[in-house]
């Protein structure tokens, strides 16, 4: 029990505590503890605030929503507010609501005393605003009284209705989610492309429904379920129930569970089942909602700042489950990062049974203690990705094996690096197969070998039918091979069988941008062309002769001498010249180095120059350009509607020359 001076104390810290994970939550969408961590603060806050009423501030999140209009986005009022909810985590506080509202609805006359039970969705809430039955706005959530403009996001997602099967002018809410299938998706795909995982469902379509360019939101699996009119003219109902009903018949996709009860035993029972369930639902669920059915009796009920008194949440507590760690694995994605996988024995958790799960990387593994052997706590986060919470340590037997990271990828036995600063271990090889998909989007794309019409697709049935097993491979391709990719194809394998040929004539820089070498893009692998003049000799160079040079430096430096090192690479290198890739600089580069230690910034258009032509007069006269501008900038050259770096060049006080002036300098 503490003191009043304790509590104030307390009070203050975890409102610093909750606003802090609020934002992260509902602004950032990158939420750093679980919701149940986060529930356990807010209860404590709740239940402080309740014994020491005196330090009650409208500040603290326990009195208003937490959301916030993001910067970008048109504000939007909400003419009904979109109020939050009160969470309760007892079934016997849930009895003890549905028994008080039954009294109060005896009191006030009330026939109607009845509940509708729903699943809480987990996903992000939006308000949809239709007139005559046309849609014309959505909106987010917000701060309950004001939202963000969202229309031409939402109008993204399939299962909104563009047009009612009235004209009629209603508003309704309902709460936007990712499947859980769509949801392992996104995150399976965003692994094998070194992205950053979706915390959860829940903020991951927050994070895509709160997009500033509808076309990426477009991209995201987006679904919706509207659960409440907040509006309507020219209709009246005097039960939830029956508006939900209403709802499916206008053409809304509407949370298939509501289930009505008439008791405080049937509220019960429909919470467990849910409960029971909830492993079967496609929908990612964080509890169940029990509503007032009576709409007249919600109007007495009222609502406080933050949460209508007619509704509640029961919050379900997450199931864990002790299991056996008996190995530790390692996955290669498309990018090469090198991904430990536990195996365990298989265990139900939340209805679905768990045999393994990502051990993301070596600091996760050491920052658990975990060994194999060791008896382990498992969870699943939102219900939806499994994952060890905690070593039981004390049943440790002696027997338990410490796991390290292959120093070595075990696909291909290429070396296995973790560079400074950097929490992955990827293999090196450029022959790894678990790489091979894509290191060839890579060595065909623009500004490597520029292979136009060898996209991601055509590649994609290439090795599916294993035509393809090495990036040179490309150049034993066949006509044939390509006809065979389309109806009709033999246009389509003449282009492309041509444009294949035409790139084994690609100046060096070109290829030393193909082959993917880590830290060497294609600024530096011109400067690389420039200097060593063919392949081999970049090949033989050494750790002191490269770091020596501008623009290259000790890390680029060590990753250039690791990769020509490797056989994989040897082996490659020797096929692509059977081949007939040119490996040698061709470039006229000027004796004239009268722009060496000259950086170059441009910006807006030119009449006489393209930007790639200007950069190569530039380069070939030594100097470098860049992209951004700063002190270090020697000349921003502009052009017409010069933008925003123009008046960063200005501010810094950088030298700004014309064309004419830019022309003069070259004669």
């Amino acid at each position: 029990m503490l003191n009043k001076k304790q509590a104030e104390k307390r009070i203050q810290e975890l409102r610093k505590q909750t606003e802090y994970y609020a934002n992260k939550y509902y602004n950032e969408d990158k939420p750093e503890i679980s919701d149940f961590e986060y529930d356990m603060l807010m209860l404590e806050l709740r239940n402080l605030e309740k014994e020491y009423p005196e330090f009650i501030s409208k500040e603290s999140l326990t009195q208003h929503v937490g959301g916030k209009v993001k910067e970008g986005f048109k504000k939007v009022e909400h003419k009904i507010p979109l109020l939050s909810m009160q969470d309760i985590f007892s079934i016997e506080e849930i009895l003890d609501y549905v028994n008080k509202m039954k009294e109060r609805a005896e009191k006030e006359n009330i026939e109607n005393n009845n509940f509708v039970v729903e699943t809480k969705i987990d996903g992000l809430t939006a308000a949809l605003e239709y007139k005559n039955g046309e849609f014309v706005r959505g909106s987010t959530r917000g701060n309950g009284l004001v939202g963000e403009d969202v229309t031409e996001n939402l109008k993204t997602i399939k299962n909104i209705p563009q047009k009612l099967t009235e004209n009629i002018d209603i508003i309704v809410r309902g709460e936007v989610f990712i499947s859980k299938e769509d949801f392992e998706k996104m995150n399976q795909e965003r692994e094998e492309n070194e992205e950053e995982l979706f915390a959860n469902a829940r903020n991951a379509a927050a994070g895509s429904l709160r997009q500033l360019d509808s076309s990426i939101t477009k991209k995201r699996p987006l679904d919706i379920y509207v659960y409440n009119v907040q509006e309507i003219t020219g209709k009246t109902f005097s039960s939830h129930y029956e508006e939900l009903l209403y709802l499916e018949k206008l053409g809304f996709n509407v949370n298939p569970v509501k289930i009505f009860c008439k008791t405080p035993e049937e509220v019960k029972k429909a919470i467990e089942k849910i409960g029971e369930e909830r492993e079967k639902l496609t929908f990612g669920i964080d509890g169940a909602v029990i509503k007032v059915d009576d709409l007249a009796f919600r109007e007495i009920l009222g609502a406080t700042a933050k949460n209508p008194r007619w509704q509640i949440a029961y919050k379900y507590p997450p199931e864990k489950k002790e299991t056996k760690l008996i190995d530790i694995v390692c996955n290669v994605g498309r990018t090469g990062v090198i991904t430990p996988l536990a195996i365990l024995e298989p265990v139900q958790v939340a209805g679905s049974t768990i045999s393994k799960t990502t051990l993301h990387n070596q600091d996760f593994i050491k920052e658990k203690d975990l060994k194999i052997g060791d008896t382990v706590v498992i969870q699943k986060a939102g219900d939806v990705i499994p994952e060890i919470v905690e070593v039981k340590k004390e049943k440790r037997t002696g027997e338990e094996k410490i796991f390290e990271m292959p120093k070595n990828c075990p696909i291909c036995g290429a070396p296995a690096i973790r560079e400074e600063g950097e929490a992955a271990i990827r293999c090196t090889g450029i022959e790894c197969p678990a790489k091979l998909y894509r290191n060839l989007v890579h060595f065909v794309s623009r500004e490597a070998m520029n292979i136009d019409g060898l996209g991601e697709s055509i590649i994609d049935q290439l090795m599916s039918k294993d035509l393809i097993k090495n990036i040179a491979d490309i150049y034993a391709l066949k006509f044939e091979d390509f006809a065979s990719l389309k109806k009709n194809g033999k246009k389509f394998a003449e282009n492309l069988t041509n444009a294949i040929e035409n790139s084994k004539s690609n100046e060096l820089h070109r290829l030393i941008t193909a082959l993917g070498i880590r830290h060497v893009g294609s600024k530096a692998a011109k400067v690389l062309a420039r200097r060593f003049k063919s392949l081999d000799a970049l090949a033989e160079a050494d750790f002191d002769t490269l770091s020596e040079i501008n623009d290259v430096g000790p890390i680029v430096a060590n990753s250039i001498v690791e990769f020509f090192a490797q056989e994989q690479t040897k082996d490659l290198i020797e096929r692509l010249k059977s081949y007939g890739v040119n490996m040698k600089d061709s470039s006229n580069q000027s004796e004239d180095n009268r722009f060496e230690g000259l950086t170059f910034v441009l910006t807006g258009s030119l009449e006489s120059f393209t930007r790639d032509e200007v950069s190569n007069i530039i380069e070939n006269f030594g100097g470098k350009v860049s992209g951004s501008v700063s002190k270090k900038t020697s000349f921003c050259l502009a052009g017409e509607d010069a933008g925003s770096k123009l008046t960063k060049a200005q501010t810094l006080g950088v030298r700004v020359i014309s064309e004419d002036e830019f022309k003069e300098m070259i004669k």
